[in-house]
């Protein structure tokens, strides 16, 4: 597809935090244990009374969230074999589900105000890990196909095990190697070939030194410790944690090899974690010509995140795609 002359947009301000969960979240309201726990048993050994009075399970122990995720999963989502290795990233399930809620109405604003849904809408999650939550969630809300790609084979294996394992999952998600650890796009999107969505939720930190700072602070903030050794409570490996340069880095690289290939995706997108992330994320942007930047604002409880969203098509010829690649 020919690329139009153009102007490049500065990005709007960023809008106001959020709260609350998606309008769409399955998870808005409080967990209802007693249906987690008689969909899943193995949670009743972690559910107990909180100093509220509430029942919970304690978010400190690595255990306990991931006998909630499987759970959750089990619950919400029709997934009834989920395991990952021991020591890789147990994501909080509501947040990740938000970032895929917020990108369905991004599509939706494109197409008339609705989400388009089904096989024909092809996403790729950079960083798949050993979780595979956002295909497990992508597909089961949406119809969506996922390519999920990985640098690091043991959670490629894992997340294919949890395709393999789920008949909801047939024909859903295909899990490719990444071959080359320092680079985003290049050795997984194939000549020619298109997707509506790339999602990424990038390492955050920029050393392990930081991410086991980042682990302790968490956990004295979900009561444990300050003293206590850094035990990961939602687990995470060097590649799912930090990389040189953190999340910044991360970023900048995955607008340079969006750029070298402006028609592969719709739209490209990633979480953005740290705020002061967005000033060097916008300038790169503007270096790579993007056409327009969005930033959506999201939250989850105390957690305050956002994702950016670019795409280097005008809208006649993202609407010009959409037709070629049979979406409308």
């Amino acid at each position: 597809m020919a690329r139009s002359v153009r102007t490049t947009p500065k990005p709007q301000a960023l809008p106001a935090e959020k709260e609350v969960l998606h309008l769409r979240n399955r998870h808005r309201a409080r967990y209802n244990f007693a249906e987690l726990v008689a969909r899943s048993p193995g949670l009743g050994a972690f559910v107990h009374l909180n100093k509220f009075g509430d029942e919970s399970v304690d978010f400190a122990n690595p255990a306990a969230v991931k006998a909630l995720n499987r759970a959750l999963l089990q619950y919400f989502y029709g997934i009834t074999h989920w395991d990952i290795p021991a020591g890789y990233l147990c994501p909080p399930i509501p947040g990740r589900a938000d970032y895929l809620h917020y990108l369905a109405d991004l599509l939706a604003a494109g197409n008339g105000g609705v989400v388009p849904r089904g096989a024909a809408v092809r996403v790729l999650d950079v960083g798949v890990g050993a979780n595979c939550i956002y295909p497990v969630i992508g597909y089961h809300e949406y119809g969506w196909r996922f390519v999920g790609s990985d640098i690091d084979p043991v959670a490629l294996r894992s997340a294919q095990r949890i395709v393999t394992a789920n008949d909801a999952l047939a024909g859903a998600v295909e899990c490719r190697l990444q071959p080359l650890p320092a680079r985003v796009f290049d050795g997984i999107i194939g000549p020619g070939e298109a997707f509506d969505l790339t999602i990424c939720n990038p390492p955050f930190h920029a050393s392990a030194a930081e991410a086991a700072a980042g682990t302790r602070r968490k956990r004295t903030n979900l009561g444990a410790r300050r003293d206590a050794a850094p035990v990961l409570n939602f687990g995470g490996q060097h590649a799912e944690l930090w990389c040189a340069g953190g999340e910044a880095a991360f970023v900048r690289r995955m607008v340079l090899e969006s750029a070298q290939r402006p028609t592969a995706a719709r739209w490209f997108t990633t979480l953005i974690a740290k705020r002061g992330t967005l000033p060097g994320l916008y300038h790169a942007l503007q270096l790579a010509a993007a056409v327009e930047v969005r930033t959506i604002a999201m939250a989850q409880g105390q957690k305050k995140s956002r994702l950016v969203a670019w795409t280097f098509l005008t809208p006649a010829q993202q609407e010009a795609w959409q037709h070629e690649t049979g979406k409308i």
